[in-house]
């Protein structure tokens, strides 16, 4: 089955990322990595309204929400985790976890309330990670060896994490989880003509990876099946998620020496299946 995603957003991005429907406010919140920006806004009727926008002073990779409402975000900042609340404020939560250029990426919340995020090596080499953040604020390295840590999403019962690292396989994995932890990992789907990236799980418990280069966002069966496929009419989609049955889509201009138009635009397609909210970071925002 294939399908055409269309444009939404009014504002384009240098690298739109990691969009997550919140569940307390049925907002859209997404990043721009590069330019250290967390972005607030409400689609409806095809039409997305940016209502806020943060600037982190650092790249950001992702922003989940806390359970609270008012609580704020949580982010994935260049060297770590860090805090975002409502008025802006920025307060680090664990620094050191990446060193020189390298920088934390994308993430999403396991069932237990935990943050799992990865990092990516910048220049290329395999010494990324991929770390837990814990309600109590306590880190724990999951994997090493990686390269770019990208897209992650769990099954509702937190025995599985689907996970890409995009670099140099181009593939789509699926990790068993015991107690809590990586045990085996198995590939799922080799993602050809291009670099998978960010991902998501439908309420089906299929996987939706976007696929940077490719110009498509590709549906998988957890056999690997390729189920069906969006069309982006630009080449850089970057992530992905659900509000409803529509998928929203990010997209990036960066690195094109002649940005397509809508480059960097945000987009979306009914899908004709439901997908969940982002899960929410169990712990607790710090004093101010």
């Amino acid at each position: 089955m294939r399908s055409r995603a269309d444009r939404i957003s009014s504002t384009a991005y240098t690298q739109g990322e990691s969009p997550r429907l919140d569940p307390r406010t049925g907002e859209l919140v997404w990043v721009d990595i590069l330019a250290g920006r967390v972005h607030r806004g409400r689609l409806s009727g095809g039409v997305l309204t940016v209502l806020r926008d943060y600037d982190i002073g650092r790249p950001v990779g992702v922003a989940v929400p806390l359970a609270e409402s008012g609580s704020g975000w949580v982010l994935a900042v260049r060297e770590g985790f860090a805090h975002l609340a409502e008025d802006g404020t920025v307060t680090p939560l664990a620094t050191g976890l990446t060193s020189g250029q390298d920088q934390m990426n994308d993430g999403a919340c396991h069932p237990d309330g935990s943050l799992w995020a990865g990092s990516q090596a910048i220049p290329r080499a395999p010494r990324a990670s991929l770390f837990r953040l814990d309600p109590d604020g306590t880190v724990d390295r999951m994997l090493s060896g990686l390269t770019v840590a990208n897209g992650i999403d769990f099954a509702p019962d937190g025995r599985t994490a689907y996970f890409v690292d995009t670099l140099p396989h181009r593939r789509l994995e699926a990790i068993d989880l015991v107690a809590g932890r990586p045990a085996e990992r198995g590939t799922i789907a080799d993602v050809g003509g291009g670099n998978p990236d960010g991902l998501v799980l439908d309420d089906e418990g299929c996987v939706w990876v976007a696929v940077w280069d490719a110009g498509e966002v590709r549906r998988y069966a957890p056999t690997g099946e390729l189920l069906a496929t969006v069309e982006v009419p630009v080449p850089r989609p970057t992530a992905v998620c659900f509000q409803g049955s529509t998928l929203v889509i990010t997209t990036a201009s960066l690195g094109l020496p002649a940005p397509p138009p809508g480059s960097g635009h945000l987009f979306a397609v009914d899908t004709g299946v439901t997908g969940p909210p982002a899960r929410t970071w169990q712990g607790t925002a710090p004093a101010t």
